[in-house]
């Protein structure tokens, strides 16, 4: 049976072990366990019962990384994205007065389309058509963006009036806690130490501990919230579906969660060296993996379900196969009761992984040409755009609009790809729906 389930996840062939695929598991639950309160957080904020919420979070995250771990063989985790669920609790709700009943409704109708538009290999298509060097800025964009999402939940920089972003406070013990976790991290991925990124976070969190700039868990095990509240609320509500806008919601749902799932798909497999001949091996059913646990999260009662850039921490330990996947699939299950130990991994503590992580992401970006400017432009600008929107799914947009019209003002217009130009159209329409 071993030797089975190593030749199945190809464990030797991709020079890994079982106990270093279980280690990057827990290294990307660890990365990504925020959004098992995060998420109830921010749903709430458009009437959601918070408990519900987070059980639902939990089961939908499992599902999606076991689906992934065993049909894809994938060190990918996936989990409600933030950003989306923001759209969802903030633009949609709040903004437009829908009920959560019917966004929810939106959000499994907008699953459904994900499910057929990858049966009939669409997504796949769509993905393979991207040019290299977009997939290799794909990739350093990701890595900026997580990079400066570490910085700010470490309070290394803030929002600033006069300049839009500064240097945070280092009169505060918690931002010292990030620059602790940041060293520590540091010296150990200089020094190749096995698990350096996992041990920088438990060295983190000690002296969080230590200094009380983390308050210990009150408890260590409690009872699973119920699903009751939101349960199957979704299915309920699809005939709530009959206006123009609820369709426009539907769409925004369907176009942010399919591009930052395909760029982060894209971007992690740049960063685990998956990519042949600008291909992406089993992308068909990586693809079928995140649509399935995004139906059946909608069903449960959260936002939509997609891969995670945090999963990038756990390829960095050496993470290769669907073990991994699967080892965080089951942390988030286990999660389900031990919910108030994951109250001392606070954001401190995942900062400096996700800095370090944005750091190997992005040295993708010296395979770009960038001696041509006509590559160089929309490339710099899907780098650049994902950290400065905070959406990775804004930044491709910059860069796949910019690109046919740099590489047909350098007359290479016939070398961009039927798709490409299909999707200049595409994302104009997208810019122009979120910003009506």
């Amino acid at each position: 049976m071993k030797e089975k389930i190593l030749t199945y996840f190809q464990v030797q062939e991709l020079n890994t072990t079982v106990k270093r695929e279980m280690l990057a598991g827990f290294t990307t639950f660890i990365s990504m366990a925020y959004i098992l309160f995060v998420n109830p957080s921010v749903l709430g904020a458009a009437g959601m019962d918070q408990g519900a919420v987070f059980t639902a979070t939990a089961l939908a995250s499992a599902l999606g990384c076991l689906l992934m771990g065993f049909l894809a063989r994938y060190p990918i985790a996936t989990a409600p994205a933030l950003g989306i669920n923001a759209f969802f609790a903030y633009s949609v709700c709040i903004g437009m007065g829908i009920s959560w009943e019917t966004a929810l409704a939106g959000v499994f109708v907008a699953s459904l389309i994900f499910i057929l538009i990858t049966i009939f290999k669409l997504r796949e298509l769509i993905i393979d058509a991207i040019p290299a060097d977009l997939k290799f800025a794909i990739s350093g964009g990701i890595g900026l963006f997580i990079a400066f999402l570490g910085l700010a939940d470490g309070g290394v920089i803030v929002a600033n009036e006069s300049t839009l972003v500064g240097l945070g406070s280092f009169t505060e013990g918690t931002t010292w806690l990030t620059v602790f976790g940041l060293i520590v991290t540091a010296i150990l991925l200089v020094r190749k130490v096995p698990g350096g990124i996992f041990i920088g976070m438990v060295a983190t969190t000690l002296l969080g501990l230590v200094t009380g700039l983390i308050a210990p868990p009150s408890q260590i095990i409690s009872a699973a919230p119920s699903l009751a509240p939101t349960f199957g609320v979704a299915v309920k509500h699809i005939g709530d579906i009959n206006t123009l806008q609820l369709w426009v919601v539907v769409l925004t749902f369907l176009l942010v969660t399919f591009f930052d799932t395909a760029g982060t798909l894209v971007g992690l497999a740049n960063q685990a060296g998956f990519m042949k001949d600008n291909k992406m091996p089993r992308v068909g059913k990586a693809l079928a993996s995140d649509s399935t646990a995004m139906l059946v999260g909608s069903v449960l009662g959260t936002s939509p379900v997609g891969a995670y850039v945090e999963s990038s921490a756990g390829i960095a330990v050496g993470g290769r196969t669907g073990l991994t996947a699967i080892a965080t699939g089951v942390l988030f299950i286990a999660s389900l009761i031990f919910s108030p130990l994951l109250s001392v991994v606070t954001s401190q503590v995942t900062a400096p992984a996700l800095i370090v992580v944005g750091v190997l992401m992005a040295q993708s970006l010296s395979k770009v040409d960038w001696q041509r400017l006509e590559i160089a432009i929309p490339a710099f600008l899907i780098l650049i755009g994902m950290p400065l929107t905070y959406s990775i799914s804004d930044g491709i947009a910059l860069g796949f609009i910019f690109y046919p019209i740099t590489m047909v003002a350098a007359k290479r217009g016939k070398e961009v790809s039927p798709i490409m130009y299909l999707l200049f159209f595409v994302f104009i329409g997208f810019m122009w729906i979120l910003n009506v």
